[in-house]
């Protein structure tokens, strides 16, 4: 047998897909909107599995909340770009690439401390940068995610067997280990 749950997070954030192309015969309109700074409410369902329960459960609902404080502390109403972005250098005009901090989970911010002297406006909006190394679609915000919830996960034993994002109601992207 094998036992699946899921648990679902919605948080608001902001990105630009800077490499985005259209196919006119696909398109209903040429223009490029994703390629404009734009923000979504997004929702991450993480969805798990195991064939052996431990007192019942696939795990605890309440061992996922690690993934909540993760939305909220880091990319909720924050704005994900793309360090190989084109508007990197007109973003983020006081840092050069290699001197930003690195987290563990695959992102970088600024190192505000660089900033401390700013007008509190200028601060603000340098520490709502999340930057990743990959262009912020749909698809590759949730294979970061599987990245994150799988590292995490496996010291619970627990398989994390699919990540679906929905960057709006209607536009889902889905990943699979």
């Amino acid at each position: 047998m094998t036992w699946k749950i899921s648990k679902s997070f919605d948080f608001c954030y902001g990105h630009r897909v800077w490499s985005q192309e259209l196919n006119p015969d696909f398109s209903i309109d040429p223009c490029l909107k994703c390629r404009h700074l734009h923000g979504h409410q997004g929702k991450v369902i993480l969805h798990l599995e195991s064939t052996k329960l431990i007192n019942g459960m696939v795990t605890d609902f309440a061992h996922l909340n690690w993934f909540k404080v993760f939305l909220d502390d880091v990319l909720d109403h924050r704005f994900i770009i793309d360090i190989n972005d084109p508007l990197f250098e007109t973003l983020l005009p006081h840092y050069k690439k290699d001197e930003l901090i690195e987290h563990k989970e695959g992102y970088k911010t600024p190192d505000l401390t660089k900033i401390k002297n700013e007008q509190n406006h200028i601060i603000e909006m340098y520490e709502s940068y999340v930057i990743v190394d990959f262009v912020p679609t749909s698809e590759n915000l949730s294979t970061w995610f599987m990245n994150i919830a799988e590292e995490k996960m496996k010291e619970l034993d627990v398989k994390v067997s699919q990540i679906e994002f929905a960057e709006t109601p209607k536009s889902t992207s889905n990943v699979y280990a």
